[in-house]
């Protein structure tokens, strides 16, 4: 099933279900070489789930030397490690069969790849057994051109149910996000982009951000309309702190065909050095308004 009722109301609401039929027509089972070669580069992966114990959306970062993460059949990836055991999505991780997504963006190309499945613990990690595949446009996506790895070690996390002023101050300034969504027959994690300020927070309970014209599919949007649960991962590309939220979204459509995401925070955690990867500086995406 390419699409479900939730997308397809959004795509009907914007008039771009032709489009999105034939876009859809990317999204196979299938890993393909040129997709395994891509994954095997790749030293991060984020991957977004529910917590099969509160119901909360998460999404989170996994690093690694390049081939942690790799296709290891026509329709699996494994990925060598997890997420520590502190990490919020850790719990869901564990339960075999728990619907996941996972996107692998790759900053210095531009590119991107999802996969999307029911992901299970093995002796090494964790496996994803998939149930949709496919690449994305390079869109609002900002590219760093290299990066290195540190010996840094993550710090305690800092949990909360709101932002800081600082928390704040780190979300106004992020160029990038990932979106983790969910519906009735699994997950997806996309990727967000935008000029610093494109996500601005309007209380310490609240964010906002502008829904860019994309590939028409709908997929986050359209989980959103049928289930408002969602997880937000910012990181710090330089220091590697990640900020993780979970709450519930709903999409508000403008008069003027524009639209826009509000976000409602229930859960706030912050790890910082979370992540040993030091990246270069950005140079924003030609498609950012």
């Amino acid at each position: 099933m390419t699409y479900h009722s939730g997308s397809r109301a959004v795509q009907d609401r914007v008039g771009v279900r032709d489009l999105a039929d034939h876009v859809g027509r990317s999204i196979g089972q299938g890993i393909r070489p040129v997709a395994a070669a891509f994954l095997e580069q790749q030293p991060m992966l984020v991957l977004g789930a529910a917590d099969p114990g509160t119901g909360a959306v998460w999404a989170s970062l996994l690093t690694g030397r390049p081939g942690f993460v790799r296709a290891t059949g026509v329709r699996q990836i494994s990925v060598t490690g997890g997420p520590r055991p502190d990490d919020p999505l850790a719990p869901a991780l564990r339960t075999p069969g728990t619907p996941v997504g996972t996107i692998a963006l790759d900053p210095r190309t531009r590119r991107r790849m999802r996969v999307d499945g029911r992901a299970r613990p093995t002796p090494r990690g964790l496996a994803v057994e998939a149930d949709q595949v496919f690449s994305n446009c390079p869109k609002y996506l900002q590219r760093r051109e290299t990066y290195e790895a540190t010996g840094r070690v993550p710090g305690t996390p800092r949990r909360g149910s709101r932002l800081s002023p600082v928390q704040a101050e780190s979300v106004a300034a992020a160029d990038t996000f990932f979106l983790a969504t969910v519906h009735a027959h699994g997950a997806d994690v996309s990727h967000r982009g935008g000029n610093p300020g494109f996500v601005r927070v309007t209380a310490p309970g609240e964010l906002r951000w502008p829904d860019y014209p994309g590939n028409s599919m709908f997929l986050s949007l359209g989980n959103l309309a049928a289930d408002p649960r969602a997880g937000l991962l910012f990181v710090d590309w330089t220091a590697g702190t990640t900020l993780q939220l979970t709450g519930t979204a709903r999409t508000e459509f403008a008069s003027d065909g524009e639209r826009s995401v509000r976000f409602t925070v229930t859960g706030v955690v912050e790890t910082p050095a979370a992540s040993p990867l030091r990246w270069s500086a950005p140079e924003y995406s030609p498609a950012n308004p």
